[in-house]
């Protein structure tokens, strides 16, 4: 399954889940439990069908000719469980009405964790808070043939896909946290850390994403690697829901993982100090009221021993300092922080000073507004590095990347996958890879011919069916009265086959941005205009009286006239379809070319250079002159955004006509307060 057809499942299973809740009285957050409960023991039954094949051939033919039954752990060598019958997602979708599903669902939940105790008290079992109705829809939801044939990291897919958006839908804030960093802030951590062996910590775990992108980034960078070789996960969380969530999620993707639910201010669970390779985290931002006078805070070993303590009434400055130590000699952090801490005073100043001084700081990132899905303020991402390369010892590079991101809804941002790459190519080059932003065009270039090559075929096949509808009429077993609309000037438009050469170069790239966006130009100008003579003279036949409509001409006309709006509503129908489908697969591409467009500006000779507005690489000597604030847009300057596709004329006229409104609005009503009498 490709990725468009993966994006358009989880699209389709999402919309069927979340409008069975919208019939509900259900909120997001209660509701996400049971929902991802049933993914995970959908991705368990396709997983125990799949395996049962290989473990059928992995037993030995006795001497007797022979094979012993399949066990346990035939089936945990083979990476699936052996479900119990009554665990089975087939047993539960093929229950009559009059049996109790919500007994049933909790009964299979409970079942697997007798049998798998790692699993004990993480599955959900509240499935007789549902409705029964719901409940057994549900069900069918994730038993659909599309689904029965997936796989584990299409799986994988689909539970992250569900996480993302019941966090976007407030679950998060409603269970009074938040539990899911979105996932181009992850993915923004993992490209520039590249955790991709030994010890890997999330003191802050959440739901595990940052374990998960990081199985993703192995499977892309080492292939037929196995993920659970090459990285062991540790992870704390606060939260006992958050801790079921990331289990599951670690449960649904194969990746071996210790989850300790523990308060990380007062515990250190895995006993990790000085032996990570790497930490990644999006930690609560501004904590207050954390104990300091607890013996294990004044001697914890993640702080510095002098002044590690913060003044300040916020844990900030305690994270920070724990993700310093838990890292080896050459271990990487990538971590989200409030925006304050950049440039935070006081004892907290005097430990940032101190991190600043041990030459650990590699990289920090400003992160704009609308990025969280239950909070819009802005934040920065830094980056640790306690074995940069010479060349960059007492130098870090700020990168101010507030004015670059993708509008997702009004209310939330993200990084697209070619902003994500210009990042990195940015970081690589800073570090010493002279190809980093050469290789990074390349992959722009790729990535744009291979969606390019996409869109084209779907064009072509959108011609195809117009001519063939536009032909239909023609057909010698056409019934009926034939349109007279003629198309003969836009054959040659229809007659047209795309084709996207593999060597197609950014100038090439960047003109089929215009000929996708109109893929049938002259073919949709004419059926508009077919349309609107057709609807004035069905307005003119309807204006007619009765016995006017009933005259042989009148009859032969309105027949026409059905015809061609027969013929045009197939047009359009064919037109929009294409237009829906790749709605998605358009702006991507649009939004490609402008994301490789911008690296070739501000790089042209393919070689890292400080951009005004968006990076700089800075030495020790002007950090301190700054007074060691970490806050990028002190040092990169700024660059002057303006958007030529926004009317800024028009927009000033609405906003001083609503300014003269409310103005004598505000009079009027002052009027009326003078006239009242006390």
């Amino acid at each position: 399954m490709n990725q468009q057809k993966i994006k358009q499942l989880e699209t389709e299973l999402w919309d069927s889940a979340n409008s069975l809740r919208a019939n509900s009285k259900l909120t997001a957050a209660e509701y996400k439990d049971p929902v991802l409960g049933l993914i995970l023991l959908r991705y368990a039954q396709n997983r125990y069908e799949q395996a049962k094949v290989q473990v059928a051939a992995s037993i030995p033919t006795s001497p007797r000719g022979g094979k012993r039954e399949a066990t346990k752990a035939d089936f945990l060598a083979a990476g699936a469980m052996m479900l119990p019958e009554k665990s089975q997602y087939e047993h539960l979708a093929g229950l009559p009405e009059a049996e109790d599903i919500s007994d049933a669902i909790n009964e299979a939940m409970g079942l697997i964790e007798q049998e798998y105790p790692d699993l004990a008290g993480v599955l959900p079992r509240n499935y007789q808070e549902m409705d029964s109705d719901l409940l057994r829809e549900l069900i069918r939801v994730f038993n659909k043939d599309a689904v029965k044939s997936l796989t584990g990291d299409v799986f994988g897919r689909i539970y992250e896909f569900f996480l993302m958006k019941f966090s976007m839908d407030g679950a998060g804030a409603q269970e009074g946290g938040e539990f899911f960093t979105p996932p181009s802030l992850v993915q923004l951590i993992v490209n520039m850390i590249k955790p991709d062996h030994g010890i890997i910590h999330d003191p802050a775990c959440g739901s595990a994403g940052m374990f998960v992108q990081t199985g993703h980034f192995i499977e892309e960078q080492h292939k037929n690697a196995s993920v659970n070789q090459r990285i062991t996960c540790y992870g704390t969380e606060l939260k006992s829901n958050n801790t079921r969530l990331a289990k599951m999620n670690l449960a649904i993707h194969g990746i071996e993982g210790k989850i300790s639910e523990n308060n990380s201010f007062y515990s250190d669970p895995h006993d990790l100090v000085g032996k990570c390779d790497f930490v990644m985290a999006n930690p609560p931002f501004n904590v207050k009221k954390v104990d300091k006078s607890k013996d294990y805070v004044k001697n914890d070993s993640r702080l510095f021993s002098d002044i590690g303590i913060p003044k300040a009434d916020n844990g900030n400055y305690m994270w920070i300092q724990y993700f310093y130590h838990y890292l080896n000699d050459q271990g990487r952090a990538g971590f989200v922080m409030a925006s304050s801490a950049t440039d935070a005073g006081g004892s907290e100043k005097d430990i940032r000073q101190k991190l600043i001084e041990t030459d650990a700081v590699d990289c920090i990132v400003s992160v704009g507004n609308n990025f969280f899905y239950t909070r819009s303020l802005p934040c920065h991402v830094w980056f640790l590095d306690k074995d940069k390369p010479a060349a960059n010892k007492k130098k870090i590079l700020m990168i101010d990347a507030r004015n670059t991101f993708r509008v997702v809804t009004n209310t939330i941002n993200d990084y697209s996958p070619g902003q994500l790459t210009n990042f990195n190519a940015i970081t690589e080059s800073y570090r010493g890879d002279k190809a980093a932003i050469a290789n990074a065009q390349k992959s722009h270039n790729a990535v744009a011919v291979t969606l390019a090559a996409i869109i084209a075929t779907a064009i072509n096949i959108l011609r195809t069916a117009c001519q063939s509808i536009i032909n239909a009429p023609n057909e010698d077993d056409f019934k009926g009265v034939k349109p007279n609309l003629k198309f003969n000037d836009i054959i040659e438009e229809l007659n047209e086959v795309l084709s996207i050469e593999d060597h197609s170069d950014f100038d090439l790239c960047q003109q089929w941005v215009a000929r996708f966006s109109q893929p049938v130009e002259k073919l949709f100008a004419l059926v508009a205009q077919y349309q609107a003579n057709s609807d004035k003279a069905l307005a003119g036949f309807r204006k007619l009286d009765k016995k006017a409509q009933a005259t042989d001409d009148a009859k032969t006309i309105k027949k026409k006239l059905d015809a061609n709006n027969k013929l045009l509503k197939a047009l359009t129908t064919a037109l929009n379809s294409h237009q829906a489908l790749l709605k998605q697969s358009l702006a991507d591409y649009s939004q490609l070319i402008s994301d490789w467009q911008t690296l070739r500006e501000n790089f042209p000779n393919d070689q890292y250079r400080d951009v005004e507005g968006l990076c700089k690489v800075v030495d020790r000597d002007e950090i301190i002159e700054n007074d060691y604030s970490l806050t990028p847009g002190r040092y990169v300057g700024y660059s002057v955004q303006v958007d030529m596709d926004f009317d800024y004329q028009s927009k000033m006229f609405d906003i001083k006509s609503e300014l003269t409104q409310l103005n004598d609005t505000a009079q009027n009503l002052m009027k009326t307060i003078l006239e009242v009498k006390l």
